[in-house]
């Protein structure tokens, strides 16, 4: 035992160098003694502490382990058994001193070092003055998570400048740590998403901000990210993290909005998968009362539509004249006094509907006496009287208004509730019934009535915006007894379809190559006729509902009872057990045990129902799947017969795929994992994805149809991965065969002097243009006369489809797809011979240098054969 004498007046420096040799010779428990001992030996061990720690050099930033950070952790241990050593026993000088000196060690340090200072010297009683003075030092010096870091644990937010100080981390690609330096600070999240959204107007130039910070050295990695699109998502987020009001994101606002916009011009006038009605709907709520909005739609429909539907809604929305597009004013004075109004009297439609749409598509077997509008507490009560009896068997669906990202809540307007001799339909949008305690009480009671089973597709969503629509819902949670989602279903019968294809006869799987999706593909795998999905994106909230959204609404709920009868009277057929319910039980079960089973095979290789693409340790180890070794003789694939699905993760790998022939759909960002293994089952693709998702998606697709890419690497490694595991053989001719946009293949050539005679008609190439008649002439000579497709280049491997197929009246291919005349610069127009447009888009494409640019990317896997050498040289 050390006696009084010998526990006062150690030299710090002797016992820094002595813990520095323990470290050194890694004798941490000896280490840890002699640190306790020598702390109080020290005469001043505040002083003695800080002594230690500015003489070792391992404070590096980054490190899980340094020396210094060990003694400050041993050191916090002492004090807890030697409480008499504060700071408030030193005079004020002295402690002023040594909070100084604390500071002066925060730089280049570990968050547990910063808190473990900042605790021991109690920073947080400095002037905050002091302080802030520290901070926009470290600033100056470029330290700028360091001092947001510190501002932070400091508590000085309010006593800085937002922008000064999250305006050089933003321009980093550094936003999560404005964002903590915000947080909690309702004035400063304001002021953070005021400045984004500022940045999202069409005339903001990063340039202008980098031009404040000329110290900062901006990647092209980070300034892709300062850009509106990118901007405006972040923007969105943050309102919804925050609970802010959109409006005060204006800009932001119009850019989903104008997004939202080309989104239903495609939707209506290239894919025609909307109803003019519901698209007309969807279009005044995007453009509201927004004059640039409404200009921005009377410019699309030249575009997309004619110029006498632009007029309409020009004339609609009374757009001043010297903001139409060319050729809009005059067709509003040669319209008719019919034609100068949009709508009129709606059409009358019959319950029954035509003859060809019940061939093609599921019929409720109900007449339209059976469908009940439920919209008062009297109508309430008889569906309540018919649906909650023990051992009824319910559908449910729900529809809501899609706000197209405009509105990130979204509140249930319909709830569709079907037995098999009749529907209820829950009308919400009528004044005081939504909210009505009778409404709620039965939303309760029918969910979590155990003896009825609750029939859904996909009921997350659902529940999602019931407990939107219902806060109360949030507060006393909705307990949910006998529901049975056939979403949980449906992948056992697709993979007992493909088990079908692979080990028996071979036959077509339903669906396979088709547009059908989720619900409507379960229907028609089951019924034998797909769902009319027309109706699906309504505006649900306009009253009354039309006849064609009623119809819509009672098949999404009815055809669940028939789908469920089947699958129960049949389950061997669709390779389901007889308890249906079981299925869901045991999903259950094995998610609840997926995170010990993970953990346990931790480190080891997974190669069960899927694989793994990840670097691979050696070459035996490359090209597994399933744990079997492909079999040596396995044929080269060309890659246009390579289909996968890309997740939402990994677009930048579907772009390059896409690029080099592969046949890809890739998921949006607002689209759920989910839809990745909807579109393999339906259409026999592979599931290309990484991360968390790959465990959900590898159990809902057969054996080896999923793959997990490592997210670290760059996307154009990810694709030689990929093409090397499927032996994808890839040549020249691959490149650029199939449209970067759409995924099509197929294309048709534009002679430059089409392609001027088409910008010339569409207002896009002004006649009084600097190149005379004569002049055109001399550079169209060589080309073939408009009409006749010239000759096709022999290094593009894609299917051509003759230029006559292109209606010269309307600029549309067969599928509804207009030229996209609008991307073509005109200055581009005489340099280029030869157009290529899609067929199915109408994207415009041409020669230019990034052919080459992709052939020298992906030299290292290219077959180039003495035929393709000589095709490569004539394009260039």
């Amino acid at each position: 035992m050390n006696t009084p004498a010998e526990t006062v007046g150690l030299d710090p420096i002797m016992l820094r160098d002595q813990l520095f040799m323990l470290w050194n010779q890694s004798d941490l428990q000896m280490l840890h003694l002699e640190a306790l001992q020598g702390f109080s030996k020290l005469s001043e061990p505040l002083e003695g502490l800080l002594t230690i720690l500015e003489g070792y050099p391992v404070r590096q930033k980054g490190r899980s382990q340094t020396l210094g950070l060990h003694v400050l952790v041993e050191f916090q241990t002492w004090m807890k058994e030697h409480p008499q050593v504060t700071l408030s026993s030193l005079s004020e000088q002295q402690a002023s001193e040594l909070q100084r000196r604390a500071l002066d060690l925060l730089i280049d340090t570990q968050a547990c070092f910063v808190d473990g200072l900042i605790d021991i010297y109690r920073l947080n009683s400095l002037d905050p003055a002091v302080l802030v003075l520290y901070i926009m030092n470290l600033m100056s010096l470029r330290c700028y998570k360091e001092a947001i870091g510190l501002s932070v644990k400091l508590k000085l937010q309010n006593d800085l400048n937002m922008e000064e100080m999250c305006v050089p981390l933003i321009l980093q690609n550094k936003l999560p740590l404005a964002e903590s330096f915000v947080t909690g600070h309702k004035h400063l999240e304001q002021q953070l998403v005021t400045l984004l959204d500022s940045w999202c107007h069409s005339c903001f130039s990063v340039d202008k901000i980098s031009r404040r910070y000329p110290r900062l050295s901006l990647t092209k990695q980070c300034m892709s990210q300062i850009q509106p699109k990118m901007l405006t998502k972040q923007v969105f987020r943050l309102v919804e993290k925050f609970n802010m009001d959109q409006g005060l994101c204006p800009n932001a606002l119009r850019k989903r909005r104008l997004d939202s916009l080309r989104f239903l011009m495609y939707k209506t006038f290239v894919e025609k998968s909307m109803a003019e009605e519901n698209w007309s709907d969807h279009v005044q709520y995007v453009v509201a009362d927004d004059l640039e909005l409404q200009i921005s739609l009377v410019e699309l429909l030249v575009r997309y539509s004619n110029l006498q539907k632009a007029a309409q809604w020009a004339l609609r929305y009374n757009i001043p004249r010297n903001r139409l597009p060319s050729g809009v004013w005059k067709m509003q004075q040669d319209l008719p006094p019919d034609l100068k109004h949009i709508g009129g009297s709606a059409k009358t439609e019959d319950w029954i509907p035509s003859h060809s749409h019940c061939q093609k598509f599921y019929q409720v077997p109900l007449t339209k006496d059976k469908v009940h509008l439920v919209d008062s507490p009297e109508a309430l009560q008889r569906c309540r009287n018919t649906l909650l009896k023990e051992g009824g068997v319910v559908g449910v669906d729900m529809e809501w208004q899609p706000t197209f990202g405009c509105n990130s809540i979204q509140k249930v307007a319909l709830i569709q509730l079907a037995t098999l001799d009749q529907v209820f339909l829950l009308d919400l949008c009528v004044a005081g019934f939504c909210q009505h305690p009778d409404t709620v009480s039965f939303i309760r009671s029918l969910f979590s009535e155990r003896s009825i089973i609750k029939l859904g597709y996909g009921m997350s969503g659902d529940i999602k915006c019931l407990l939107a629509t219902w806060q109360q819902l949030l507060v006393e949670p909705l307990e949910m007894e006998g529901v049975l989602d056939l979403l949980k279903i449906h992948p056992k019968i697709q993979r007992q379809k493909i088990n079908r294809i692979q080990n028996g006869p071979k036959e077509v799987l339903v669906g396979e190559g088709s547009a059908e999706k989720g619900l409507s593909l379960l229907v028609q795998q089951v019924l034998k006729k797909p769902l009319d999905k027309t109706e699906q994106m309504s505006n649900w909230e306009k009253r009354p509902l039309r006849i064609s959204q009623i119809r819509y609404a009672v098949a999404d709920a009815y055809c669940l009872l028939e789908v469920y009868s089947i699958l129960s009277s049949k389950p061997d057929h669709f390779g389901l057990p007889p308890d249906l319910c079981s299925i869901v039980s045991s999903q259950s079960e094995k998610s609840s045990n997926k995170k010990k089973k993970e953990q346990q095979s931790h480190g080891k290789e997974e190669c069960q129902g899927a694989q793994r693409v990840s670097p691979p340790r050696s070459d035996a180890e490359k090209d597994l799947m399933c744990g079997e070794k492909p079999s040596e003789d396995t044929p080269p694939l060309p890659p246009q017969h390579l289909r996968v699905v890309c997740d939402n993760m990994l677009q930048g790998l579907g772009r390059y795929l896409r690029c080099l022939g592969v046949d890809v759909i890739m998921l949006e960002n607002t689209d759920d994992h989910r839809v990745a293994a909807e579109l393999a089952q339906a259409e026999g693709r592979f599931i290309l994805t990484c991360g968390q998702p790959f465990q959900t998606l590898r159990s809902q697709v057969g054996e080896g149809r999923c793959l997990s890419l490592d997210c670290a690497e760059k996307a154009r490694d990810q694709a030689v991965r990929v093409l090397r595991h499927f032996n994808v053989q890839l040549k020249p001719s691959d490149i650029f065969s199939r449209c970067q946009a759409c995924n099509s293949d197929q294309y048709a050539a534009v002679p430059r002097g089409d392609m001027v005679r088409m910008l010339k008609e569409k207002g896009f190439l002004q006649d009084d243009t600097d190149h005379t008649q004569q002049q055109e002439e001399e550079k169209l000579e060589d080309f073939p006369t408009p009409g006749v497709t010239p000759e096709i280049p022999r290094y593009v491997q894609c299917q051509w489809a003759p230029l006559s197929e292109l209606d010269p009246d309307t600029l549309t291919f067969p599928g509804g797809a207009p030229v996209q005349l609008h991307t073509v610069p005109p200055a581009l127009v005489p340099r280029i011979p030869l157009f290529y447009v899609c067929t199915r888009c109408g994207k415009v494409f041409w020669e230019g240098t990034h052919y080459g640019r992709v052939l020298s990317m992906f030299q290292d896997i290219l077959h180039i054969t003495d035929e393709d050498t000589g095709a490569e040289a004539q394009q260039h």
